[in-house]
């Protein structure tokens, strides 16, 4: 999923070590665990770290991806400061049945197989899907010749069921369960060196839900039950064997009333409530930590004339171990009339919690929590304009954006060799221009390109001038172009990356602070061909040029490789 996600304006992607290594997704300009990350409706960050990584994500059986930039916590909650990217698995269709079977091959020694089956029947749909993928990877280090690599196996499943022509229950359940190979990185230079160290990690992930209408439809209430179980093992030669597991379960409630007997009007209420319990257990210390949110939430919508639409929300938090939060939200978009265009701007606030780890602390000896910590807090605003030209074969959008960061929580050193978090003075500043513009030429060419322009600083001054952001470059895009003929049995794709120069911090005594990794541009081609209804063979080179790159200092990245696969449908 991060491969697809560089492809997305405004997202910034860094991976630290081989297939499988930590993968963080910065959302214009903000921190990796202020995006929050959603699957089939259950919110999946990490209980430890608060982010999400996304290197233990594989897209076989991923329906769609939905991201919305801006702060979103109003809806979602805490840590959807900087955005959303919500992800939806493939279901099951009713009345039909449909499996298929999927293997591929490719460089560092990948192995690929999957296995799927959906249908359903008149009232009811399923879907059931598992994969497994290893690498024996690559040297992450250039001191060594060790590979590193990565084992990782998703079990999926998913169905609906009317109970009643006004009730539908539905339930989720989502099983992740990994291994990935890791490097030490010495304590003078910063760079990798061979060690036999690993990490295992477990993700459960489950929800029930209630949905019923009324009122011919006008009253629409849901309810959903959802709960997470997120254990992790980590093997160290330096530092010893350490674990960690975190849970959390979340009861929601939403009632929406939709009035549409205006002419060329449609208005939409929804209010609802949310409780939170999450704990954190860490083999370092004796003590389940555990913390719960209770928080009440409205939202009104607004249609008029079919062209301009406008929306708003409020959401308060009740926190039992920090500050209440309050955030809202406002938005609207005008289609013009005759025009071809869409005006679109939104603004509002949101909340990213302090993480257990944060609070509480980890390694003791090393890094101490802090207990009084309060949620970083934000205000953001965007204003876009979106052209469409040739009926619709041009689209093109321009937004900028613009969101501050105040209570930032960074790490401070209280003795030598002894860190503790704290909330900073002053403010971050993140602002900056998404541009996409998509191209169908109706004859099975099909183009999108996007440039994203990223000015991010901490709130640290030196010298009188701030400080960038690390790992998020000024300037990133893509580019990719696909074409598909044969009757739309064959296609390919060609696409480029192109990230900019970033700053990365370093923690080595013969270094400064800071040190600059070079931007790079990568190019990436692929293709499918349908044997026959049943089959269809596929492949694709990554670093078709073989580029020498660092996304993170200190961490090798892979040069060329190559991938093909089969997949039966039947």
């Amino acid at each position: 999923v991060s491969d697809a996600l560089r492809l997305v304006p405004g997202l910034a992607v860094s991976r630290a070590g081989s297939v499988g290594g930590l993968t963080q997704v910065r959302m214009r300009g903000a921190e990796s665990d202020q995006v929050l990350v959603v699957i089939d409706g259950v919110e999946a960050s990490n209980h430890t770290r608060g982010e999400f990584d996304f290197g233990g994500l594989v897209a076989d059986d991923i329906e769609r991806i939905e991201i919305l930039r801006g702060p979103q916590s109003t809806f979602w909650g805490a840590n959807a400061m900087a955005g959303v990217i919500s992800i939806t698995t493939r279901k099951g269709e009713r009345n039909s049945a449909k499996s298929t079977a999927q293997t591929e091959v490719g460089s560092d020694g990948t192995l690929m197989g999957a296995l799927a089956t959906r249908g359903g029947g008149e009232n009811f749909d399923y879907a059931l899907s598992g994969s497994m993928r290893r690498s024996h990877g690559f040297d992450i280090s250039d001191l060594g010749a060790e590979d590193d690599g990565a084992r990782n196996s998703t079990f999926n499943g998913r169905f609906s069921a009317d109970i009643s022509p006004e009730t539908t229950v539905d339930g989720t359940l989502r099983l992740v369960d990994r291994r990935t190979d890791l490097d030490e990185q010495d304590f003078m230079t910063a760079e990798t060196y061979d060690v036999d160290d690993y990490q295992d990690d477990r993700e459960l992930y489950g929800s029930i839900g209630l949905t019923n209408t009324a009122l011919d439809g006008a009253l629409t209430q849901k309810a959903r039950l959802s709960a997470s179980d997120m254990r992790s093992f980590n093997h160290s030669a330096l530092f010893g064997d350490s674990s960690s597991e975190g849970n959390r379960y979340n009861a929601a409630y939403q009632a929406s009333y939709r009035y549409d007997d205006l002419e060329n009007q449609v208005h939409q209420l929804t209010a609802g409530y949310e409780w939170q319990r999450e704990t954190y257990a860490p083999s370092q210390y004796t003590t389940t930590f555990s913390r719960n949110t209770h928080a009440a939430i409205g939202e009104y919508r607004g249609e008029f004339f079919d062209q301009l639409f406008i929306n708003g929300g409020l959401r308060q938090d009740w926190n039992d171990t920090f500050a209440d939060a309050t955030t809202w939200t406002a938005s609207a978009a005008w289609q013009v009339p005759d025009m071809e265009t869409r005006l679109h701007a939104s603004v509002g606030t949101g909340v990213t919690n302090p993480t257990f780890t944060e609070q509480y602390g980890f390694f003791p000896g090393s890094f101490v929590g802090n207990p009084k910590l309060k949620p970083e807090e934000s205000f953001g605003w965007d204003v876009g304009v979106e052209k469409r030209f040739f009926d619709g074969g041009l689209v093109i959008d321009v937004t900028y954006f613009n969101q501050n960061l105040e209570n930032e929580i960074s790490s401070t050193q209280i003795s030598p060799g002894l860190y503790r978090p704290i909330n900073m003075g002053g403010e971050s500043l993140r602002q900056g221009v998404e541009v996409s513009a998509t191209v169908d030429f109706f004859n099975g060419l099909t183009a999108t390109a996007s440039y994203t322009y990223t000015d991010a600083s901490e709130q640290e001054v030196a010298g009188g001038a701030r400080l960038a952001e690390t790992r998020r470059p000024r300037h990133s895009g893509s580019l990719n172009a696909a074409y598909a003929f044969y009757d739309d049995r064959a296609r390919v794709f060609v696409e480029a990356l192109f990230n900019g120069e970033v700053e990365d911090r370093v923690f080595a005594s013969t270094l400064p602070p800071r040190v600059t990794l070079g931007g790079y541009t990568l190019v990436n081609i692929g293709g499918s061909f349908k044997v026959n209804e049943t089959v269809e063979a596929y492949g694709r080179i990554d670093n078709l040029f073989d580029r020498d790159y660092r996304e993170v200092y200190g961490f090798n990245t892979p040069g060329l490789t190559a991938f093909a696969g089969l997949k039966a449908t039947f």
